[in-house]
């Protein structure tokens, strides 16, 4: 296509402009740190750095900013908003002066060292922050208009539309086709001859024909959303936009994240995708639970203070219980009872009915309302992990009924069911309270098939970041949350 060379060259500068605004900002947070480090703190430690010491330990402190920054997405200029981008690069820049001051300044130094002058850099380092995230959208925005995308769906793709739609500054989604509109592919259908439909021919050249009729339809635009479309034209569509240099946006399959973790076997002159389908091996296991042991002890110990502060202000807003527990299914199907601080009224599920809590919902109290938005309700959750009924991270483990109604309409909802439930997880983290079962399911599926423990810090250090965004406590509507009690 025409418009493809412009397209990529686009594509080029957009990389290289976050590159460069990437390091701008981690230059002047360095340079801060300089001033702050040479003029307040050098001189108090036991053997004050030279010119050189002064460089090396600037250099340790860019490349930890560097590395949270990478974690938290806070130098994707052009993906996040300018909030959000401001909120990720903050906390990326909090924890890295939290380390620099605790692991390096601290153990060199002969007496205790303040850390007002680190949170001074702190508040200085945000205002800069603030500062570049909001001129330098700017300026990527007015360089680099929206992306003119094409949607192709099966009939049923409005949501997936709508998620693009909700991103203007990024995507203007210009067009959405039905594939299932037979009209399209009238004229690729006269193509194909009659000796070609007697000898069988006639699907094929017609199924190769429709990706080609499609990929007509992509002209002007740069790039295309492949939804929810039959496998056979799926697969032949993507071809043809790789063909064409086409970006595409494709909606995943359960099949498409299970070959993702596959592992490449080169012991034949053909290559070989490896799926052993069996969770989480012995030594991973061993390694998850020595990680979910240290971590829920040292938070339990930690986190005490809060706890009973917690406790006592459910206590003594309405006099009813502190914990609230509920059954719920975990690794294998296996039956446990979760602990949470209650946040709803003593009878909010009468006769045992579950149903989901909407925006507003008048069952949550007001001390509720505070430790849902916090996350502070699922605290107590700590001692199922010191117990082994759950993980630290994992797939959040659902209500009995929900498995259930879940299971029917999907019965590869069991999947998520390879390991222990999490405290937190991929589900969590990259997606909402209210998000569909079958999105968590190819979230947690994706965590499954590719566990590390470095994912494992990965998400835990992400989590953090998501009790400070409203849209992953966003509640269910009242239909959804009513069809859900239904089930």
């Amino acid at each position: 296509m025409g418009t493809n060379k412009e397209t990529l060259k686009n594509e080029r500068n957009r990389h290289m402009m976050r590159l460069l605004a990437g390091a701008v900002l981690i230059l002047i947070e360095a340079v801060i740190f300089y001033y702050v480090w040479t003029n307040f703190y050098n001189p108090l430690v036991r053997r004050p750095y030279l010119f050189k010491g002064n460089f090396f330990i600037t250099g340790v402190y860019a490349a930890i900013l560097l590395l949270f920054g990478s974690i938290y997405g806070g130098l994707k200029l052009g993906y996040y908003r300018v909030f959000d981008l401001i909120l990720s690069q903050s906390l990326a820049t909090f924890i890295t002066n939290i380390v620099i001051y605790v692991a390096m300044i601290i153990p060199i130094a002969t007496w205790y060292l303040s850390p007002a002058w680190i949170l001074c850099m702190t508040l200085l380092d945000i205002l800069v922050i603030m500062l570049w995230a909001m001129i330098s959208n700017k300026v990527f925005v007015s360089i680099f208009p929206p992306q003119r995308l094409i949607l192709f769906h099966g009939g049923h793709e409005d949501m997936l539309g709508a998620k693009f739609i909700q991103r203007p500054d990024r995507y203007s989604l210009c067009r959405s086709v039905d594939v299932s509109d037979e009209s399209l592919f009238v004229k690729e259908e006269q193509y194909c001859s009659d000796s070609e439909a007697l000898s069988g021919g006639r699907a094929e050249a017609s199924q190769g024909g429709r990706a080609e009729r499609l990929l007509e339809l992509c002209k002007g635009y740069d790039g295309v959303i492949i939804g929810d479309i039959p496998a056979e034209l799926r697969n032949d569509l993507l071809k043809a936009c790789f063909s064409s240099r086409l970006r595409t946006y494709t909606l995943p399959k359960l099949t498409d994240v299970i070959l993702k973790s596959s592992e490449t076997l080169h012991i034949f002159d053909s290559p070989v995708f490896l799926n052993r389908n069996h969770g989480l091996t012995a030594e991973q296991r061993l390694v998850k639970r020595s990680m979910d042991l240290l971590c829920s002890a040292l938070g339990l110990v930690i986190l005490s203070p809060l706890l009973l502060l917690t406790a006592a202000a459910i206590k003594l807003e309405d006099g009813g219980p502190v914990f609230y527990k509920q059954r719920r299914c975990t690794e294998g199907g296996r039956i446990f009872e979760i602990l949470k601080f209650r946040s709803m009224i003593p009878d909010a599920e009468k006769e045992g009915i579950s149903v989901p809590a909407t925006d507003r919902d008048p069952r949550i109290t007001r001390v509720g309302a505070f430790i849902r938005a916090t996350r502070i309700d699922e605290l107590p959750q700590l001692i199922n992990i010191l117990r082994g009924d759950m993980s630290i991270v994992g797939p959040r483990p659902e209500r009995i009924e929900h498995v259930q109604k879940y299971s029917e309409e999907i019965p590869e909802f069991s999947y998520r069911m390879l390991v222990k439930g999490g405290l937190t997880g991929y589900a969590q983290v990259y997606g909402k309270y209210n998000t569909t079962a079958y999105d968590k399911l190819k979230l947690d599926l994706m965590y499954i098939q590719n566990y590390s423990i470095i994912l494992d810090m990965e998400l835990i250090l992400k989590t953090i970041k998501i009790l400070f965004t409203k849209e992953s406590t966003e509640g269910f509507t009242e239909e959804s949350s009513k069809r859900m009690g239904e089930g």
